[in-house]
């Protein structure tokens, strides 16, 4: 008699099943809604398809609609995958390469025949119509296991270049495998899959815009299309997600930055910020607001070089992990004669610092530092520069040149817990002057690292520790572990801020650091009157002003609160008869300190209102005859529709009181 497999669900149940049987079986053997309702199945911690028979006993978990992280990945892929048919069906002779899932969808790499131009936006709503045909069609999606010399020959007969490539690279004892979309086309891929494309909506994606990719991403490759889209589980998700889009572009930073007068881009300085006097007065009341948290916690500030000899980033280890993303420059004057060489060959090198931390170790370094000086927290405005594709620089969220809130702790092994649980605490109370949520997560050890595996474990317990210790290792700060996620040299804590239409930005980050102290020979006298190696704890909170700003605009779509506002008020006439009350009350709120403009121009109260609404200014003052007559304004509060009268001293003991900054209040 053949044994029956012993299958383990969440509910401590176990159902007996024949040898061959799927979790497909399983979930008809238990009901034909949730038959209906499983979209894969976990099968001891690993996604399958429901229709991948079981090897051996096994636990099951099976994956519904209601378990949405992991059902949007999957049907995503899905997408991707019936992407890629729909374009070969339209468009005869196109190659495809690869399709991930991505954070809200999905794209797919192909390349146009050689008869026709790269597609375009025109072209997506004849793919879009293609896909819908597909999915209505209820195609079966089935899994093969094939051999590395199949997958050669299958793409070579049919002209795939680029899968033929990468099949040749594949290991040859490794399991590979292919899926079938019914019995007429396929791709390599290790799934999972749905059973069918029946079970997506046919109305819950839309191709969203093409792009130009390389062949896995160097450019000296053959150039491909990238088409995106966006896939979710049903109709309803689809139009949220498309409306949080409206959204977003109206409180674009770059577009606001523009109207508002904060900034501006140009070619001369590619990923560089040309910052105008209303963006910087933003920049100078954040330094600030950091500057005095910084002092009232204990760190001391520091202005390090912005150049320094190559053999410095050779000794930390970021020469040879990151010198592709850094600014170089030969320690000598090029030659100018002609025909001579621009550089010598025997020049040294000397680099833009892309990070602070190795100036720091030096500054630490000077002079005998005793366990009794310890921690010893250094902070810097420390401006880097770091080489970044010219393809991902965007607006103030990526740049080349950025200025950071940076701040380094030099502790004994003891005081790490301590530290990092201040600092979260400190990180908290910054986060909730800007009025974000946050979720803190814990980013492990990669493959690529420096250091001892007992130092990594001790550094990765400490930083948990810690978080437990502050009391935010739970569900209320979304408290998650990222493994592989780390820098080279330490694991780190990031926090993840969610803003005002429910996107998530990685800001900042508190990394726990053995390896730098030792590369770069740092060491304090212990009690025992022995050298010691201190850990070094990276840290911020802004992450760099650049980027912090850029998400406070898209966030507070412009309307920053009072303490930041670049103009925090403006008094405007409704009759030049106004015009020396409208200059005494602007002196009046200049003395309070407050920042305030005047505008006595000779155009209409309404033309005046738009125009201040548009640049954001919280309060606009307006004032008449009769309000020079009675020693009063009316006040105009950005976002509401009312204004109210009141008295000259009553506004400006208002608009004070909320342009003080959170931490002076």
């Amino acid at each position: 008699m053949t044994e029956l497999l012993k299958i383990s669900l969440p509910d401590g149940s176990v159902r007996e099943m024949a040898p061959g049987s799927t979790p497909a079986d399983v979930a008809a053997a238990i009901g034909p809604g949730l038959a209906k309702a499983a979209l894969a199945a976990k099968v001891n911690g690993e996604v399958r398809d429901l229709c991948r028979p079981f090897d051996s006993d096994a636990e099951l978990a099976l994956i519904t609609a209601r378990d949405e992280a992991e059902a949007l990945e999957l049907v995503r892929h899905d997408y991707a995958h019936i992407l890629a048919e729909a374009v070969q069906a339209l468009y005869p002779g196109t190659q495809i390469t690869f399709g991930p899932a991505t954070d809200d969808g999905f794209y797919y790499d192909v390349k146009a025949p050689e008869n026709r131009e790269p597609f375009s936006m025109d072209d997506l709503p004849a793919i879009e119509e293609k896909m819908r045909e597909i999915i209505r069609a209820d195609k079966p999606l089935r899994r093969e296991v094939w051999s590395r010399e199949q997958l050669i020959a299958k793409w070579e007969s049919e002209g795939e270049t680029f899968k033929a490539e990468w099949a040749k690279e594949l290991p040859e004892n490794e399991e590979l495998t292919v899926y079938w979309s019914g019995d007429d086309w396929l791709d390599m891929c290790r799934g999972p899959h749905l059973e069918s494309t029946g079970k997506l909506d046919p109305q819950a994606f839309k191709l969203m815009r093409v792009a130009g990719a390389y062949w896995r991403g160097d450019q000296k490759n053959a150039q491909l299309t990238r088409i995106y889209g966006t896939g979710w589980l049903n109709k309803k998700q689809l139009n949220a997600h498309l409306t949080r889009l409206e959204e977003a572009a109206k409180r674009d930073h770059r577009k606001l930055g523009r109207e508002m007068d904060l900034f501006h881009l140009q070619e001369e300085a590619h990923g560089s910020v040309f910052w105008h006097p209303k963006g910087y007065r933003i920049w100078r009341e954040l330094e600030a607001y950091m500057r005095r948290r910084m002092d009232a916690g204990g760190y001391r500030e520091i202005k390090t070089p912005q150049v320094m000899d190559a053999r410095q980033w050779e000794q930390s280890g970021h020469w040879g992990k990151y010198r592709e993303n850094m600014f170089v420059i030969p320690d000598e004057v090029p030659n100018t004669e002609e025909g001579a060489e621009l550089i010598s060959k025997d020049a040294d090198w000397m680099a833009l610092k892309p990070m602070n931390c190795p100036a720091h170790v030096l500054v630490f370094k000077q002079g005998i530092t005793s366990y009794r000086d310890l921690p010893i927290r250094l902070g810097e405005m420390g401006c880097c520069h770091r080489n970044e594709p010219h393809g991902a620089l965007h607006g103030l969220m990526r740049v080349r040149q950025f200025t950071q809130d940076d701040a380094h702790i030099f502790c004994t092994e003891s005081q790490v817990v301590e530290e990092v649980r201040k600092f979260c605490e400190l990180a908290d109370s910054v986060y909730q002057h800007f009025g974000f949520t946050y979720e803190i997560k814990l980013a492990t050890r990669p493959e690529q690292r420096y250091g001892s595996d007992a130092d990594w474990d001790k550094a990765e317990q400490e930083l948990r520790y810690a978080v437990a210790k502050a009391g935010m290792a739970n569900d209320e700060f979304g408290w998650e572990e990222l493994p592989g996620e780390g820098a080279f040299y330490a694991p780190k804590l990031e926090w993840h801020l969610t803003d005002a239409i429910g996107r998530t930005w990685q800001v900042g980050t508190i990394q726990s650091d053995r390896v730098l102290p030792e590369r770069l020979d740092a060491s304090y006298v212990g009690e025992d009157g022995e050298k010691h190696r201190p850990v070094m704890l990276h840290r911020a909170i802004f992450g760099s002003y650049e980027r912090f700003i850029g998400i406070l605009i898209e966030h507070f779509a412009g309307r920053l609160p009072a303490w930041l506002a670049p103009v925090q008020a403006v008094v405007a006439t409704i009759v030049s008869d106004a015009d020396d009350y409208a200059k005494e009350a602007t002196a009046k709120l200049a003395a309070a300190g407050l920042r305030v403009d005047s505008d006595l121009r000779n155009e209409k109260i309404n033309y005046k209102v738009r125009e201040h609404s548009l640049a954001k200014v919280p309060y606009l003052l307006v004032v008449g005859k009769r309000e020079a007559e009675e020693g009063t304004v009316a006040m105009r509060i950005l976002g509401e529709k009312e204004q109210r009268v009141l008295s000259l001293d009553e506004a400006i003991a208002l608009i004070g009181e909320a342009a003080t900054p959170p931490d002076l209040a």
